[in-house]
C-alpha cells in the first residue's frame, strides 16, 4: 500500500490518490547470481530484538505473505535466458509473443556490489532491462549503514522520463518510517509523497499510519491527502493484516495449512466507486517433485493458475499460466522456458 510505481502488477487494487501509470520493475527471484534476501525487503533485515519486539519491516509489505500465494499470470510465450558472467554480475535475454502486452526482445542486466551489511546481503544492487526501442526500466538499491536503505526506480518510454520513484527506508529496532517521492515534475509543479511508519506494539501486534499527498495543476483542487491506518498481527501459523483509509478499505488473511499448503484470502472495497471485491487464493509447493502450484478465484468469477516446474537436472524451469473470465467469456494461456 502507498508505493506510488508498484513492483508487480496487482489485481484490482484500491489506489490512495490517483497517480500515473507504474513502470515494469524486474523479478528478482528470475535471477540467480543474487540471494533473494538481496532483491525484496524481507521482515528480518536488521531485525533487533528488544523487549520481545522486533523490526515489523516495512508498510509496503505488509500484506506481501498473503499476496505471494497469488499468482501473477501471463499470455502467450516467453523465453528467458540468465547468463552468469561472475560472482556479481548477470545478464538476461527475453523474447516475449503475446497479443495483450507488447511483444519482442529485451535485454536485462544485474549487478551486486560487495558492501556486506548482513551474511546474506550486499549492496549496491543495480539492474534493468532495455528493448530495441530504446524502452528503459532502471532500479538502483543501495544501503547506508545498517540501518537506511535507499531505493530509486526510473522509466524511459519513447525517449520521454514517464515515471520515477525515490524511497528511503529507515530501520529502528521495532519500527520502520519509509518516505516515497514520486514522478516529481518541477516544471508542471506535480509530484506525490507518500510516508509510512510501522511499528511493533508487541511481539505478534504491529500498528502504522499512512499519509499520501499529491498535488499538480490535474488534481481537483490542487492538491489532495489520504490518511490511511494499518495493522498486523502474526501468529504461529497465520497472519492477519489490514488497512482502512478514506478511499477503501484492505484486508488479507494467511494461514500455512502445511510445508506444502498454503492459503490466503484478500477483500478490498473501494469507498468512492463502491465495490468490492474478494479473492482466495493457495499455493502447492511438491520438494520432491520440485513443483509449485498457485491458484486463485475471486468474486468476479476471474480463476488465474501458475504451474512453476523445475526440469533438473537441467538448468531450465517450465511455466505454465491460465486466465479464464467466466463474464467475458475469455481465456488466456501463457507458457514460458527459462535457462541458467
Amino acid at each position: 500500500m502507498g508505493n506510488v510505481l508498484a513492483a508487480s502488477p496487482s489485481q484490482n487494487k484500491t489506489p490512495t490518490v490517483v497517480v500515473p501509470p507504474p513502470p515494469a520493475t524486474l523479478d528478482y527471484s528470475s535471477n540467480p547470481a543474487i540471494n533473494n534476501d538481496l532483491a525484496t525487503d524481507t521482515e528480518d533485515v536488521n531485525s533487533v530484538q528488544q523487549n520481545g519486539k522486533m523490526n515489523p519491516g516495512t508498510l509496503e509489505d505488509l500484506h506481501k505473505k498473503c499476496k505471494d500465494v497469488f499468482p501473477i499470470v501471463f499470455e502467450g510465450a516467453k523465453l528467458m535466458v540468465n547468463k552468469g558472467l561472475s560472482n556479481h554480475f548477470q545478464v538476461s535475454h527475453t523474447l516475449n509473443m503475446s497479443s495483450v502486452t507488447q511483444s519482442g526482445y529485451r535485454f536485462g542486466a544485474t549487478f551486486v556490489g560487495t558492501k556486506q551489511y548482513t551474511p546474506s546481503e550486499a549492496f549496491p544492487v543495480l539492474l534493468g532491462d532495455i528493448d530495441p526501442s530504446g524502452n528503459l526500466n532502471a532500479n538502483i538499491i543501495n544501503q547506508y549503514g545498517p540501518r537506511t536503505r535507499v531505493k530509486a526506480a526510473v522509466q524511459v518510454q519513447n525517449g520521454n522520463y514517464s515515471a520515477a520513484q525515490l524511497t528511503v527506508d529507515y530501520k529502528g529496532d521495532n519500527y520502520t518510517s519509509s518516505l516515497t517521492l514520486g514522478n516529481p515534475d518541477i516544471i508542471n509543479e506535480s509530484g506525490v509523497l507518500v510516508a509510512h511508519y510501522l511499528q511493533s506494539v508487541t511481539s505478534k501486534l504491529a500498528l502504522g499510519a499512512e499519509l499520501a499527498y499529491q498535488y499538480g495543476p490535474t488534481v481537483p483542487g490542487g492538491e489532495i491527502a489520504v490518511i490511511s491506518a494499518a495493522a498486523r498481527y502474526t501468529g504461529a501459523d497465520a497472519i492477519v493484516s489490514g488497512t482502512l483509509g478514506g478511499a477503501g478499505l484492505h484486508l488479507c488473511y494467511y494461514q500455512k495449512a502445511s510445508d506444502q499448503l498454503q492459503l490466503g484470502v484478500e477483500l478490498e472495497t473501494n469507498f468512492r466507486m463502491q465495490e468490492s471485491i474478494t479473492s482466495v487464493g493457495y499455493q502447492v509447493d511438491l520438494p520432491k517433485g520440485d513443483l509449485c502450484f498457485r491458484g486463485m478465484i475471486d468474486s468476479n468469477w476471474n480463476v488465474r493458475a501458475v504451474l512453476e516446474k523445475k526440469l533438473l537436472p537441467l538448468p531450465f524451469s517450465f511455466a505454465l499460466s491460465g486466465a479464464l473470465n467466466h463474464n467475458k467469456n475469455q481465456f488466456r494461456l501463457g507458457c514460458g522456458l527459462i535457462i541458467g
